[in-house]
């Protein structure tokens, strides 16, 4: 019954300071856990300084930096460009950390928050796609838990799914493919004080701002806000690639994903150790 009532109250209270009109942006910061092995040390062939380096690498590689733009009714969300990173390769001994796509630095995650759907420019091994859809319902649950984050008081809200990870291992030059199924448990916490019904990536669907998710293995939060900057914000729909949905889209990184461990493993010279684990999926 409580949470009823609050859920009553807060959608409430964002009706009436949704009248407002305003534009803003909003500065994330994510990072990954990352599951990398280099198998059994004792047949590694890898020294103990270039294991770590190849770790800092994988660490820096998994925080990255991405700007929403949004105002009442839409928002884009793009990863923030840093002329100074460094390509994922570790040199001298000729090892390369590939990506499996979904990502790159022209993609562009458009949401129309009025109409619930989303345009996502994103790439796959250097191929421009253009995903278009409806935008994911997100069952919420709200809590009358709260927290800051910086200056905004922040509540809490949570959904549960289930996933279908692929693990692919590479053993002594032998792939093998394991499925597995788990329950995820997602995290938010979003702010009233910004009363727009979205958030970082995908998220939305909340009463106010979305200032942190965390899903176990990915944690996405707000740094920093601008409301009403003096720049003009634009906020456009992303055109080009090939137009796909996002069932279309999911097979084709399935496949993708699939074509590139073959080739991760027909590779000469590449030697991370008795075995490499990948984890795809989630």
């Amino acid at each position: 019954m409580k949470i009823k009532l609050l859920t009553t109250l807060i959608l409430f209270c964002s009706l009436i300071i949704n009248g407002q009109n305003f534009t803003g942006k909003a500065i994330y910061k994510t990072s990954i856990k990352s599951s990398f092995s280099f198998g059994d040390d004792k047949n590694s062939t890898m020294s103990d300084d270039m294991k770590k380096r190849l770790h800092a690498r994988m660490q820096k590689m998994n925080q990255k930096t991405f700007i929403l733009y949004f105002d009442q009714k839409a928002s884009t969300y793009k990863e923030e460009i840093q002329l100074d990173a460094p390509k994922p390769q570790v040199g001298g001994a000729g090892v390369v950390l590939m990506s499996f796509g979904g990502s790159g630095n022209g993609s562009v995650y458009f949401k129309n928050i009025k109409e619930q759907r989303f345009s996502n420019q994103t790439e796959i091994m250097g191929k421009r796609f253009l995903v278009k859809d409806k935008l994911p319902e997100f069952e919420w649950e709200l809590s009358s838990e709260t927290k800051n984050i910086g200056n905004y008081t922040c509540y809490k809200a949570t959904f549960t799914k289930e996933v279908e990870n692929i693990i692919m291992t590479i053993d002594k030059g032998e792939s093998k493919k394991e499925e597995k199924k788990e329950i995820i448990t997602t995290t938010a916490w979003y702010t009233l004080q910004v009363s727009v019904s979205n958030g970082p990536d995908n998220y939305q669907g909340l009463p106010g701002l979305i200032l942190e998710i965390n899903d176990g293995k990915k944690t996405i939060v707000c740094t920093e806000i601008v409301l009403n900057p003096s720049d003009k914000i634009k906020i456009a729909e992303p055109e080009k690639g090939k137009v796909v949905s996002q069932k279309e889209f999911n097979k084709i990184q399935k496949q993708k994903s699939k074509e590139m461990m073959e080739t991760f493993k027909s590779r000469k010279g590449v030697d991370l150790g008795n075995s490499l684990n990948i984890k795809i999926g989630g």
